[in-house]
């Protein structure tokens, strides 16, 4: 899989009667792609996706592939009950999309092979996403690496030395692996150095020059926004969301709030964000 560069989670508007916004979501795509992500990844966690119904679904990621179309690589997200994440697969095929990252079922299971292998089977590659209760071995990866259709791993769990055992065990075979934890600057020293570039960046979403700036050297970056930026990350469950979303709505794009049970930041860390987004700006 052909993927490089800082990957971009568009945020998924909604408007004031809480329905998906498309036109929003088209401007909140295009003026990503304008500081050239290496991937686009919609309606995944950032998207909100367990707030989708599979329509909505369909709508954003088919606004997506309308703007991204052969210019970047798109996923879409895919998961939940078996039968939901076959209709997120067929719904990604249908629209353009170039893969799918599929998201945590509500149990691992002992069959999780069989939800992969189902989902891998209506045709779009596949990013398996570990997180929460999706923790794998190097023997479960090896082994789904097997899975016709199965191409990469996001990591959200954040065991480096997990991952180490798993970069060694995959033995240079052509599989794609990137950093997926929450504002994942923080910890993109310690995955290079076990061979993993690649990350997600929740800042791309609504600060694109700050997250290219950091990924071209500059330095100053992660002790002066990054680490404020995960302490005010990590003081609600949630946030990691929800502070990407008032992100974007304080550089000027009305994306609305975000659906329950997420909530809104409260006013003194929009506050807080908003004193961040400059600091970073000045930086650079």
């Amino acid at each position: 899989m052909n993927l490089s560069g800082v990957l971009f989670f568009p945020v998924t508007p909604f408007d004031a009667q809480g329905r998906v916004a498309e036109d929003v979501l088209a401007e909140h795509v295009a003026s990503g792609l304008a500081h050239g992500p290496g991937g686009v990844f919609a309606a995944c966690g950032t998207g909100e996706f367990t707030s989708l119904s599979e329509a909505e679904h369909a709508r954003v990621v088919l606004t997506a592939a309308e703007i991204t179309a052969g210019r970047t690589p798109l996923f879409a997200g895919a998961g939940g009950p078996l039968g939901a994440a076959l209709r997120h697969a067929r719904n990604a095929g249908e629209a353009g999309a170039d893969g799918l990252l599929l998201l945590p079922p509500h149990t691992k299971g002992p069959r999780y092979a069989d939800y992969v292998r189902a989902v891998a089977a209506e045709g779009l590659p596949v990013i398996l996403y570990a997180r929460d209760q999706l923790v794998l071995s190097p023997a479960d990866v090896l082994a789904l690496s097997g899975i016709p259709g199965v191409v990469g791993l996001k990591d959200g769990v954040g065991d480096i030395d997990r991952m180490q055992r798993i970069v060694r065990a995959m033995d240079g075979r052509d599989f794609t692996f990137f950093n997926g934890l929450p504002t994942a600057e923080l910890t993109m020293p310690a995955y290079r150095a076990i061979g993993v570039e690649l990350y997600s960046s929740a800042v791309f979403a609504f600060a694109p020059e700050i997250a290219v700036a950091y990924a071209r050297g500059n330095e100053r970056l992660l002790q002066e926004f990054y680490v404020p930026l995960v302490e005010l990350r990590s003081k609600v469950a949630g946030y990691a969301v929800s502070l990407v979303k008032a992100g974007v709505r304080l550089r000027g794009l009305d994306v609305g709030a975000v659906r329950p049970p997420l909530a809104d930041l409260a006013p003194d860390d929009l506050t807080e964000l908003d004193r961040l987004i400059k600091i970073g700006l000045e930086l650079i």
